[in-house]
Order: structure tokens, then sequence, then C-alpha cells
């Protein structure tokens, strides 16, 4: 029986990896102005309070302070920040920042 279920969840990440667009979550950077960044990514590294951490699809729920430092979106697109707050719940993230 437990075998159904394990090819049945196969067959979503093979259609899930074959569609290019991989496992995503939807990030959104906000600072006080404007909305620096809103997209899908496959993660997000983040300068937190305790050190530094990163995101990816799936995270456990989180909610951290963020330190002076670059959030990271996907190793390509880098924000340079002063202090922020993220949270990750339900394969979202929503980042507060003072850049």
């Amino acid at each position: 029986m437990w075998h159904k279920v394990a090819d049945g969840l196969l067959q979503e990440w093979r259609m899930l990896w074959s569609s290019g667009k991989g496992l995503m979550f939807h990030v959104t950077i906000l600072n006080p102005k404007h909305v620096v960044f809103e997209g899908d990514a496959d993660s997000v590294f983040l300068p937190g309070g305790q050190g530094e951490f990163e995101i990816l699809t799936f995270h456990a729920p989180i909610m951290s302070l963020l330190k002076p430092g670059k959030v990271v979106v996907d190793w390509k697109t880098s924000i340079p920040i002063r202090n922020g707050m993220v949270k990750f719940d339900q394969n979202g993230c929503v980042v507060l920042v003072e850049e």
C-alpha cells in the first residue's frame, strides 16, 4: 500500500521538476516605501539576528529579526539591508526591511 503512495509522490515531484519551475515558494520583500522584490524562489539567504540562515521550499515556520547584511534570493538577487524581520509560513516568505 505505501508503495502506491510513494510512487504517487515521486510522480508529482517529477512533474514539478520537469515543468522547469521546480519546488518554489512565494517571496515578498518590502521596505516602508515600496515593494523591493516579489516573485517565486527556490531559496532565500538571510542575515539573521543569531546568524545567517537559508530558507528553502517547505521550511518549517519561522520568524526572525534580521541584522545588517544582504538578503539573497536564488543566489542571484542581492538586496542590502540595515535591519528587518522575516516570516516564513505555509510556503510563503515575507521580509520587512530597512534599506
